[in-house]
This record gives C-alpha cells, sequence and structure tokens, in this order.
C-alpha cells in the first residue's frame, strides 16, 4: 500500500475554501484518503455545518483524533505573497490559508496513520477522526454536537489528541495539557443627559464608570495555579455614543474578558466580579457570558505518551502548557482525558501562514510514534 504524503494532503486540502461555514469539499478530500485506509466514514451535519467521523476498529484500545477543517477568512488577499488558498511551495515553506491551523496537523495524523497501517497491516484497536467545520466561527453545530452523538452511540474514546499548532516557534516546544477560561462581561451606567455647562442639571454616568472599571482592571484575582498562569480581565471597549463634545452621555457601556484559571468557574468569577462593583457603591447593569470552562489533563500516562512520542523525534522535552485562547479541546474535555500536539502557531490567522515542510514530516513521525507506543505490537 502507497502511504500518504503529508505535504500534498495538506496542499489538496488548502485548495479547498473552507472559510466557515463553507466546507467546499475539504471533507470529501479527507474521505477519501480515509476511505482508502480503510477507515469507514460517516458525514454528521447540523445546522450548516459538515462534520466527519472516521474509524477504523471497534475493540480494544480507542484513540480519537479531533480537528476542523474550517478556516478563517485570508484577508486582504492581495497583502499574500501567494494567492491563500493555491498552496504554493517556495523557499521549504508551503503557504496557505489553514496550513497550519489545522490542516496540516490533519494531513500528518492519516499520514502517520498511512504509515501505521503499512508497516503493521492493521491497528489493534481503534482509531477515530472526530473532524468539524465549525471551530472558527461559533462551535456551536461541530465538536460539541458529534461528541454527543458519539455519547448516544457508545463509541467514545479512551483517549484524545487534538492536531491544534500547540507550538510558538518550533516544533518540540510545547504540548497543550489544558486551557483557561473565557468569560465576557458587559457593564452599563445610566446618568442623565445635558449640557456641559450645566453640569448639575445633567447626571455624568462616565466617572462612575471609569471608577467600576479601575476597580476591576486593578484587582488582583489570584497568583496562577500549579499549571496554570494567574487570572486576567482586560477592558476591551468603552463607549457612550457621543460625538460631540458639548453634551454629557445619558450612559456609558463598557466591555471586558476574563481569562480564567482552574481557581475558577463562570459562576464564581462573575460573583466575584460583582462584589467588586458593589463594595464602590455605585449602580450598574452587568450581564456576562461564558463559552468556555478552564480545563485540565493532568500528567499522567496520556502525557507521558505524547511527550515521549515529541523528545523521541524532536530530541526536546516539551513543556506542558495551558497558555493560549480556547479550542475545541474545552468540549473534548468533559469525555476524558485529551492533550493537544500540532504544529507552530507562530503565523496562523495572519497574511502568508505557512508550516515549513521539513515540521510536515516531523509532526507525521510523533503522530506515528504515538500510535506504535498507543498501539504496542
Amino acid at each position: 500500500m502507497n502511504t500518504t504524503d503529508p505535504v500534498a494532503l495538506t496542499q489538496d486540502l488548502i485548495r479547498c475554501a473552507s472559510i466557515t461555514p463553507a466546507d467546499a469539499g475539504a471533507q470529501a478530500v479527507l474521505k477519501q484518503a480515509l476511505e482508502r485506509l480503510g477507515f469507514t466514514c460517516r458525514d454528521l451535519p447540523f445546522g450548516n455545518i459538515s462534520n466527519l467521523l472516521a474509524r477504523y476498529g471497534d475493540q480494544g484500545p480507542h484513540l480519537c483524533f479531533c480537528g476542523h477543517t474550517d478556516v478563517v477568512p485570508p484577508g486582504d488577499e492581495n497583502a499574500w505573497s501567494s494567492p491563500p488558498f493555491a498552496a504554493v511551495v517556495r523557499d521549504g515553506k508551503l503557504i496557505g490559508r489553514g496550513s497550519a491551523d489545522m490542516k496540516g496537523n490533519i494531513a500528518c495524523f492519516v499520514a502517520a496513520l498511512s504509515r501505521f497501517i503499512a508497516q503493521h497491516g492493521t491497528i489493534p484497536g481503534s482509531v477515530s477522526l472526530l473532524i468539524t467545520g465549525d471551530e472558527e466561527a461559533d462551535a456551536i453545530n461541530g465538536t460539541v454536537k458529534v461528541l454527543e452523538w458519539m455519547k448516544d452511540h457508545q463509541a467514545l474514546a479512551d483517549v484524545y489528541l487534538v492536531g491544534e499548532p500547540s507550538n510558538p516557534d518550533m516544533l518540540g516546544e510545547e504540548i497543550k495539557i489544558g486551557r483557561r477560561g473565557s468569560l465576557s462581561g458587559r457593564i452599563i451606567v445610566h446618568g442623565t443627559q445635558g449640557h456641559v455647562a450645566y453640569p448639575d442639571r445633567a447626571y455624568n454616568p462616565l466617572p462612575r464608570l471609569i471608577t467600576l472599571l479601575d476597580r476591576l482592571a486593578q484587582h488582583e484575582f489570584d497568583q496562577g495555579t500549579e499549571f496554570f498562569p494567574a487570572t486576567n480581565l482586560e477592558i476591551t471597549s468603552v463607549d457612550v455614543g457621543n460625538k460631540v463634545d458639548n453634551i454629557i452621555p445619558a450612559k456609558g457601556e463598557a466591555r471586558f474578558n476574563v481569562r480564567f484559571n482552574d481557581t475558577w468557574t463562570a459562576g464564581s468569577l462573575e460573583e466575584k466580579i460583582r462584589t467588586i462593583l458593589d463594595n464602590t457603591g455605585y449602580a450598574y447593569e452587568l450581564s456576562t457570558s461564558s463559552n468556555a470552562a478552564a480545563f485540565i489533563t493532568r500528567p499522567g500516562a496520556l502525557t507521558d505518551l505524547v511527550s515521549h512520542a515529541v523528545a523521541k523525534v524532536t530530541g526536546k522535552t516539551p513543556r506542558l502548557s495551558t497558555g493560549g485562547g480556547t479550542s475545541d479541546a474545552r468540549f473534548v474535555a468533559a469525555y476524558g482525558p485529551v492533550v493537544e500536539c500540532g504544529l507552530i502557531n507562530k503565523t496562523i490567522h495572519k497574511v502568508d501562514e505557512h508550516v515549513m515542510i521539513d515540521d510536515l514530516h516531523s509532526l507525521t513521525a510523533i503522530y506515528l510514534q504515538i500510535l506504535e507506543d498507543y498501539f504496542p505490537a
């Protein structure tokens, strides 16, 4: 059996302009590559989102690889050195939207599977791929829905590997064993509109809003935990909708986001924020929303498995990191131990996103080593 070339498969996937929610044929390309290896593929569309669940084997230990074929828009295509969906190889780089985030990672895992099956004739257990088209947008009809389907059909895995690009600068630096949670908030303070020359006839909400924001910005929520940095709150917007300089506005509004560690839940964090604001004595309106809880896979068998594979291929012992933004691993963590391991994230979402050709081959070797260690002969 001919093995899969990770570079060629990455190029084929990039050439599908699968900007969320469009699939643009990306999952069909992947399905063809997996069916050639003996995988049974099932389309699981939810809403307008394409999802693919592929499985090889139904007995023994079960490893599930999770990924996404959707990508963010390329932005100004004229700013790219080559068309963003042309998948051009130049100077040892494969350039294209989704090359690092995360079509290259998916291609490497398929390539590793092909080599494992070629060497051993079969997989002594079960491997599945959960591939969604809804990671870069709302993440409502993607991984979370497929995991629910897997649970309902007794198809959940024992361990999960998410192929997000996990390294800042070079392969082997980091694997992700958790992520911080995210909570967004909106504060409104009401006043009475009036002329700035007659402040006694108006009631300016902005000094009160500024005080509320200052209390939040200055508060130390915690000092971090064993595996997480300190919780941080960032003010992201202040708006009064005032286009002139001689009107006291009727209200002021501000938005903020908090990235929080495993000291907090969204509920306990909102309660703490309300306490901080209440202590000012000012009236306010607060609304919050959270689409991600903090989670962690504590060091153990799975983290050792992935770390060993990374070290064997790259010669580096990866850091166990919880940095970065949210990923679909936040959904996976509710169903079993999960680790993120992939390419370099330095150029993701940027103009001229790219991966090094050598890194595609090295990541394929890492994934193959994970399969070898998880399914020992």
